[in-house]
């Protein structure tokens, strides 16, 4: 296990490192010899056309696909691949926030926040007012809901879609994940929903966590990541430091890569 440091938490240098990953289904190549490091406060923008393999590669990342080849590390330590799935990527502190709805329109934010996770009381029966106590403080102190209206008690159908992804991340956050991934989470949002979204990005960051964060919209995983993989046809083709790359030229780098990929990726 993980050595802990000063303060309880454990010193780990990466969140998740895979190795040389590898994923094929008889002849399809999905992945082929993925190596990504992800630091344990950094934010990593996944970005590339459809069918370049960024589902593919959260996939094995989150637990939900085993890699064919290769090897896979989450805190430093070794997994081995047929103990791999989602319930083992849960335990050991990674959770996805899909772009999908993934919450229950009719049911109150404290129920959305704890259901499959609920504070028991000392007899084993779920402890109501705790929950709604701990959303209310997380709507507050995590999510920014500080105006009247929205509470604990509050349907999801009355919240907008940023704020719903906020409720998200902050589930995430408070139940110790230390790895979120992202899966486009400001499709369809208006531009005001998006800065909320976005606000919410950088606070998984500022709490000390990591996370992947997979974009269409080149302009928001632009201005929040601390490097940009591009992937393309089940590989890694570049990476780009903060501020390696403007986002006028790393437009025209994945419209080359698309037109002429061998070219590109070798520039």
């Amino acid at each position: 296990m993980p050595v802990e440091a000063t303060g309880g938490r454990a010193a780990y240098e990466h969140a998740v490192r895979l190795d040389r990953i590898g994923v094929t289904y008889g002849k399809v190549v999905a992945l082929r010899d993925v190596t990504l490091a992800v630091g344990r406060d950094e934010i990593v923008g996944v970005i590339g056309d459809n069918g370049a393999g960024k589902s593919t590669l959260i996939k094995v990342m989150t637990g939900v696909l085993r890699p064919t080849s290769g090897r896979l590390f989450v805190k430093d330590q070794e997994v081995p691949f047929d103990r791999w799935d989602v319930r083992a990527a849960h335990a050991l502190g990674i959770e996805t926030v899909h772009q999908e709805k993934s919450l229950g329109e009719k049911q109150p934010l404290w129920r959305n926040l704890f259901v499959g996770r609920q504070i028991a009381n000392r007899w084993g029966f779920i402890d109501v007012r705790a929950q709604r106590d701990v959303a209310n403080r997380l709507l507050k102190e995590q999510i920014g809901f500080r105006g009247v209206g929205i509470s604990a008690d509050s349907p999801v159908a009355k919240l907008s879609g940023g704020e719903r992804q906020g409720v998200s991340i902050a589930r995430a956050m408070h139940f110790g994940k230390d790895l979120i991934v992202l899966d486009e989470p400001t499709v369809a949002l208006a531009i005001k929903e998006v800065r909320k979204v976005l606000d919410f990005v950088r606070a998984i960051k500022a709490r000390g966590k990591a996370c992947v964060y997979i974009e269409h919209n080149l302009a928001h995983v632009h201005e929040l990541a601390d490097r940009l993989v591009v992937i393309d046809r089940g590989s890694i083709v570049r990476e780009f430091a903060r501020g390696e790359v403007n986002l006028a030229d790393l437009t025209t780098f994945l419209i080359d890569l698309q037109q002429h990929p061998q070219a590109a990726a070798a520039a």
